[in-house]
């Protein structure tokens, strides 16, 4: 059973990255057409600057879930790490669907549609934030429960002197 899972991760794996990987050359070529059939000069470097990290990214993530099969008889050696998964990996393709968003913009507006390209670093910040706020309020309760729990009796045991009356010795 647990092959069937791997072998169905590894087709899901295989098939978002060949999937991906078209989409980006896809779009590459229509940026680099167009960009050639206007002659638009200075158009390249925000281009080659702000699409470096997506194809940084989606060469890391052909890494990290492409499946890897045996020469020898074919049988699946790793099916890959899961690229639906949350936290980073679903943060790397945030990231890769918004630069392509941006290469759309740019094909379509031309280049001042790469100032749209900041919204990732104050996504990051916004991330950042909220995972740092979050876990600082996690951690402010830890402090009142160790001062209120030594010595004192548990909610267990004051349901039962509330309901009964009298109080609860444990031996």
């Amino acid at each position: 059973m647990a092959q069937k899972a791997a072998k169905s991760l590894a087709t899901r794996n295989a098939a978002t990255l060949n999937r991906s990987h078209l989409i980006t050359a896809i779009l590459h070529s229509l940026f680099l057409f167009l960009h050639w059939l206007f002659n638009r000069p200075g158009a390249l470097l925000p281009y080659v600057l702000l699409t470096l990290p997506a194809l940084g990214i989606e060469f890391y993530l052909e890494r990290l879930g492409r499946p890897r099969y045996s020469p020898q008889d074919g049988s699946l050696k790793s099916a890959g790490e899961d690229l639906s998964a949350s936290g980073l990996t679903e943060y790397m393709w945030d990231v890769t669907y918004w630069t392509w968003g941006c290469l759309i913009a740019a094909c379509l507006f031309g280049d001042r549609a790469w100032w749209l390209y900041l919204a990732v670093p104050f996504w990051s910040v916004y991330l950042l934030w909220s995972t740092f706020s979050g876990m600082r309020k996690g951690f402010a309760g830890m402090g009142d429960a160790a001062e209120t729990s030594g010595g004192s009796t548990s909610k267990r045991q004051q349901k039962l002197e509330k309901r009964s009356g009298q109080r609860v010795q444990y031996r």
